[in-house]
């Protein structure tokens, strides 16, 4: 079970917005995630879900507001914190095999001066079979799959030993075999009382995937639990005019016709 205490939210964000170039990108983002959740964060392609998971991390500056993690400010707390980034924002032809690449995860622990041993060698493995990756641990991340570079980057957060994770679209260009492998794992890491907040687009999955749902474009349209959240109203809203079909398709979900 989780090592931080059950009485402050593992994730709480206050009045957060970002601009680039003045421009702002999110505006005055509130809201809080109890531990033990599986949190999804969907909306339409711009409305802010990735600079959102950054500005948490600390990756892009902020205009205004907070984010604290366990109570404290997230710099404080880093070594609770496990990052997946999307795909695309990694440099895949470094020279650099799996293994690792899921010891890079055992670096805030252990600090960078120091070299990685044996018991990081033996939690780099517990993670990368948790995610089939094992018999890979030899092989350049360059020489893998899109949907196996995903599992090696999950495992490095594995390896962090994270109490809360955060996701951009771990789902992004894996198989579906894959993808019922990482959102079964999710699900076991969230029982297991971890925190995961989970950049998604495919809203046909989102219902069954997530416990709740973060509905966002550029401001909180809606945060909630799923089946409360997930309406065609509340859908058209983040998403407007682009969900004519979509949002029928949602009220045929919350209805159980779908």
């Amino acid at each position: 079970m989780s090592n931080a205490s059950g009485d402050e939210p593992a994730l709480e964000v206050h009045d957060l917005t970002v601009s680039y170039l003045r421009r702002p990108v999110l505006y005055g983002v509130d809201f809080a995630v109890a531990q033990g959740s599986l949190v999804g964060i969907i909306g339409p392609n711009g409305a802010g879900k990735s600079t959102l998971i950054k500005s948490i991390m600390g990756l892009v500056p902020v205009s205004g507001g907070w984010a604290r993690v366990f109570g404290g400010a997230v710099k404080e707390q880093i070594t609770k914190v496990g990052y997946v980034p999307q795909r695309e924002s990694v440099d895949w032809d470094f020279p650099v095999n799996v293994m690792d690449v899921v010891l890079m995860g055992c670096y805030g622990r252990i600090g960078l001066i120091r070299r990685t041993g044996g018991e990081e060698r033996v939690r780099a493995c517990a993670a990368l079979e948790k995610v089939g990756m094992l018999a890979y641990a030899d092989r350049q991340i360059s020489n893998l799959s899109g949907g196996q570079q995903q599992r090696v980057f999950i495992a490095r957060a594995l390896a962090q030993e994270s109490e809360i994770y955060l996701m951009d679209e771990p789902f992004a260009g894996v198989d579906a075999a894959t993808e019922v492998a990482l959102i079964t794992l999710m699900k076991e890491m969230r029982d297991a009382g971890k925190t995961l907040i989970v950049v998604h687009h495919d809203l046909a999955s989102a219902r069954e995937y997530f416990d709740m749902l973060l509905l966002l474009n550029m401001r909180v349209v809606a945060f909630g639990e799923t089946g409360e959240v997930f309406t065609g109203e509340l859908l058209q809203q983040t998403y407007g005019g682009r969900l004519t079909v979509l949002s029928e398709i949602a009220d045929k979900v919350a209805k159980g016709e779908g």
